[in-house]
């Protein structure tokens, strides 16, 4: 029967794709591939030559033999520039980070380093920025809202009961409209995961990250562990080379010319002359496909051979939300009607979530890899806001208020447009840009802006203090 059928595409998925995946990962671990564990580590044997180490709050710690919980982040600081802001922001609710930052070695920078280091070069700007955050916290725009994190939770909910009654009407228009409806669903678990993953949906790191992993691992089938690793590198360096991983999309996709200058094959060179056609409907599609069948379960295996004990839960989830669509949902589809439901209904939700994405970045300037820049900078020089609007809040899940998120990524979401206007005074005042633009002209620049680099002719970008990207 097909009810038999589609439950049998749920033990298959796991029989034939999950458990090889997880014997590889336990060889890997067997030979030496289960990744460091967390030390401070002895200082004995190590020079002033190999020594790594992070200015914060005008201390010098030394990193060489530190293992971040939050993966490799912390080594682009270590060649340079200051860390202050971005520890702050990233750790602003976190006792055990602030414990384990002082167990490091550390000593007072000299006065050379802090010329050469201290405040990105934006003494002026760092004091204007922690005196803005100051007056926030004062004011409470720190603290979450639990009325409203129900509400979140009560609007996915019902979105998918919405969806699934469209769904089940059996008829060929409404399972159009239902696919297209759970789809922008499964983006907006994406938008409340991505809040729980920044700790600021709660304000408790334990149960922010516990509803992250449970919101994305049922919601998008997909790891909150790897989200936060990959994320956060992501905020700490928006649109540095060598560095952001949201520039790192090849060979589906190149946002910007230095990254297309890598392509050296026929075959993708013309597949990106096409990428402005394919990003929305073909691109957006296969990037998520790659993270969800490949990328995530690669990743939660190989932590749960480590000893992982979240990445159980999210392996948990993801399979819960499998058996739930394939043996419960789908259960009177055949396995070709139930894979083609899961992709039309994946399809429309990579389309609304990634598209939604690139607007706030992927289309502005690039930072060179070894180029150092204030935390305040990287918000103006390579973030733009999105329609301050109501309806785009709602539509972005206040992500078009991106500059505000970049600068105050621990902040509730909500609270980001009650303080746009002060930051954009902040900005004019230390003479920096304010980059506000509607949602629909911005989404033609993203798509021009594929264009261009896609046709390998576009001049490299000009960065933020007016030099080219050569």
């Amino acid at each position: 029967s097909s009810s038999n059928s589609s439950s049998l595409l749920f033990v298959f998925l796991f029989v034939v794709y999950f458990f090889p995946l997880y014997v590889f990962s336990l060889k890997r671990h067997a030979m030496g591939g289960g990744g460091k564990q967390h030390t401070t580590g002895s200082q004995e044997g190590i020079t002033s030559v190999d020594k790594m180490e992070v200015l914060i709050e005008g201390e010098m710690y030394d990193v060489t033999n530190f293992s971040h919980p939050g993966g490799s982040l912390i080594k682009f600081l270590t060649k340079g520039g200051d860390a202050t802001e971005a520890f702050v922001e990233f750790h602003a609710r976190s006792k055990k980070a602030q414990y384990l930052l002082k167990s490091l070695p550390h000593r007072p920078a000299t006065s050379e380093e802090m010329d050469a280091r201290g405040f990105n070069g934006r003494k002026d700007l760092t004091v204007a920025y922690a005196k803005l955050r100051k007056e926030l916290v004062d004011e409470g725009y720190f603290k979450p809202s639990y009325t409203h994190v129900i509400y979140r939770f009560v609007e996915i909910i019902a979105m998918h009961w919405i969806g699934l009654q469209m769904l089940f009407t059996g008829n060929p228009i409404m399972y159009i409209l239902s696919m297209m409806w759970l789809g922008v669903t499964q983006g907006r678990c994406g938008w409340l995961m991505h809040e729980g993953g920044h700790y600021s949906l709660t304000g408790n790191e334990g149960l922010d990250k516990f509803l992250q992993i449970v919101v994305y691992g049922f919601g998008n089938q997909m790891s909150a562990g790897w989200w936060r690793s990959q994320h956060n590198r992501h905020h700490a360096t928006p649109q540095k080379l060598k560095h952001d991983v949201d520039l790192e999309t090849l060979p589906l996709v190149a946002f910007n010319a230095k990254i297309a200058s890598r392509v050296k094959s026929p075959v993708l060179k013309a597949w990106l002359k096409m990428q402005h056609i394919l990003f929305m409907p073909l691109s957006c599609l296969l990037v998520a496909l790659f993270w969800t069948l490949y990328l995530h379960p690669r990743f939660i295996l190989r932590k749960i051979v480590a000893g992982k004990k979240d990445q159980v839960l999210e392996l948990g989830c993801i399979l819960l939300k499998y058996y739930v669509m394939f043996a419960i949902v789908l259960s009177d589809y055949t396995w070709a009607q139930a894979i083609g439901t899961y992709l039309l209904c994946f399809l429309f939700g990579a389309m609304y979530i990634f598209t939604n994405f690139a607007l706030s970045h992927t289309h502005l300037p690039v930072t060179e890899s070894n180029e150092f820049v204030h935390w305040v900078e990287y918000a103006s020089i390579h973030t733009v806001n999105i329609s301050p609007t109501p309806l785009c809040s709602w539509w972005m899940g206040f992500l078009n208020y991106q500059i505000e998120h970049h600068l105050f990524p621990t902040m509730p979401q909500f609270h980001q447009p009650a303080i746009s206007n002060r930051v954009r005074k902040m900005f004019e005042e230390n003479g920096l840009v304010y980059d506000s633009r509607a949602y629909f002209p911005t989404l033609a620049t993203t798509l021009r802006n594929l264009y261009e680099v896609g046709s390998f002719s576009t001049p490299a970008p000009v960065n933020g203090n007016g030099k080219k990207n050569e």
